[in-house]
């Protein structure tokens, strides 16, 4: 039964923990285990629904994928197939202008297809474009913007971490997560390059173009195209190693082939093969398994308390009272589903991307479904507006990781790279509004998947 005093209690405690810096599992931990004890006053109970909540949270076997799918990652990343991917791609759009920007997103948008992490990507591109970018002429700016709001898509393009938490919170399959985020995601990408395209001609000597450029920076265009005559058999391989292994993982997990866990465990293998073959050895293979265990030890633990705070949350009327309040409200859906997203940019301000689904998704999951929109796509939509909280001061995570990964700009702020990003930032606002009135852009693929494999 609902009991408001118990609500206030349990949320004042929760934004207490969380907004003095408390870590996020702690929290929820705490928060959960108060709630049970005011509703029980026992603690033979509290003790026995954690414990009891805790194990079947971690034999869950679908844990698996997000190490798995890190693992993955990281293994393409320690033998050098994400640098050989930029540099095939960054030669392939020769003609365009703009073209490393461009390669910056292309190249970002397949790695996402191998690792759910935003933040390696930041860190990775900050080490392999940003350099070739200042090389070229581009301002600093726009090349930190770019490597900062493309890094985004690692959690919009599957298979994300953002996706399976949420997955996991909200009991839909993950794997239909997974394909829904496909075209979301191109539409980013394209969003993305048109800007760059833009930006490219309306403004060249941003992207170190133009006729009025410094004898020095044509200079260095000169002796860099020069290099780029290498031959690239090898990276062209490298690079199809990768398309392959993405076509085979998604591939069978949108065929219905298998589960995401186990599409997830053929890819960490095959990636692992992969690295071998392009020269990876023991001590890199050992770093990147060692790499993964830091990152997802955390997370599995955050789960665990989350899904503990979700059943508590449903003991006590808390979901309940909300649709209720809602839906009574008089309040249109669209305006109610405004409100959730401008929620999620408000503390995209202050809190990292899997705190905000595991504190509002429990609450705006069934909220959701009550009001009529389809559960898939509202969870894209709330995974981009999520992931609008990556670029957005003065948490803006990415931001942080790419001004740490540029160790030779001594007078870098954050701010400059804030700035940079707010056009990105802007296009990840206009794939929110498609999709709130185009649905079907993030339903289409998961449903033809379904007719597929039924077929």
């Amino acid at each position: 039964m609902f009991d408001p005093q118990q609500m206030l209690i349990m949320v004042g405690v929760l934004l207490l923990l969380v907004f003095s810096g408390v870590h996020i599992a702690v929290s929820l931990g705490v928060t959960s285990l108060l709630g049970i004890y005011l509703m029980t006053e026992q603690m033979d109970t509290v003790i026995s629904f954690a414990s009891n909540t805790a194990y079947e949270a971690l034999r869950d076997y679908v844990f698996a994928v997000i190490p798995l799918f890190m693992l993955m990652g990281e293994f393409l990343a320690k033998c050098g197939a994400v640098s050989d991917l930029f540099t095939l791609i960054n030669r392939l759009t020769r003609r365009l202008p703009g073209r490393l920007g461009i390669a910056t997103v292309l190249s970002n948008a397949v790695f996402a297809f191998v690792t759910g992490v935003s933040i390696a990507a930041a860190a990775a591109f900050s080490k392999i474009a940003y350099p070739e970018m200042r090389r070229y002429g581009y301002e600093r700016k726009f090349a930190l913007g770019c490597i900062a709001g493309s890094a985004c898509l690692g959690m919009l393009i599957p298979p994300s971490v953002l996706m399976i938490v949420w997955g996991v919170l909200t009991e839909l399959a993950i794997g239909k997560l997974f394909i829904a985020g496909i075209i979301p995601g191109f539409i980013v990408v394209a969003l993305y390059i048109i800007y760059i395209l833009w930006v490219s001609y309306t403004s060249p000597e941003r992207v170190g173009e133009g006729d009025n450029l410094p004898l020095a920076q044509q200079q260095a265009r000169a002796s860099y195209a020069k290099a780029e005559a290498e031959d690239l058999s090898t990276i062209f391989y490298s690079t199809l190693g990768i398309l392959v292994l993405v076509a085979l993982v998604l591939g069978g997990i949108w065929l219905g082939v298998f589960t995401p866990t186990e599409g997830a465990g053929v890819g960490a293998a095959l990636s692992l093969i992969l690295a071998l073959m392009r020269g990876m050895r023991g001590k890199e293979m050992l770093e990147a398994i060692l790499s993964v265990g830091r990152t997802s030890a955390p997370l599995l633990l955050l789960l665990v308390t989350a899904a503990l705070y979700s059943r508590v949350l449903s003991m006590t009327g808390i979901t309940g009272a909300a649709k209720e309040y809602f839906l009574g409200s008089g309040l249109s859906p669209y305006t109610i589903l405004a409100l959730m997203v401008l929620v999620w940019f408000i503390l995209g301000c202050i809190i990292d991307s899997i705190s905000i689904i595991l504190l509002t998704v429990p609450v705006f999951g069934p909220l959701a479904i009550a009001l009529g929109f389809d559960p898939i796509a509202f969870a894209i939509i709330g995974i981009i507006a999520i992931e609008t909280g990556l670029l957005t001061p003065p948490f803006g995570i990415l931001v942080f990781t790419v001004k740490a990964a540029v160790t030779d700009e001594k007078d870098l702020s954050t701010g400059e790279i804030f700035k940079g990003s707010v056009p990105y930032w802007i296009m990840l606002l206009i794939a929110i509004l498609s999709l709130v009135f185009f649905p079907q852009v993030a339903t289409w693929l998961p449903n033809l998947g379904n007719a597929v494999a039924g077929g």
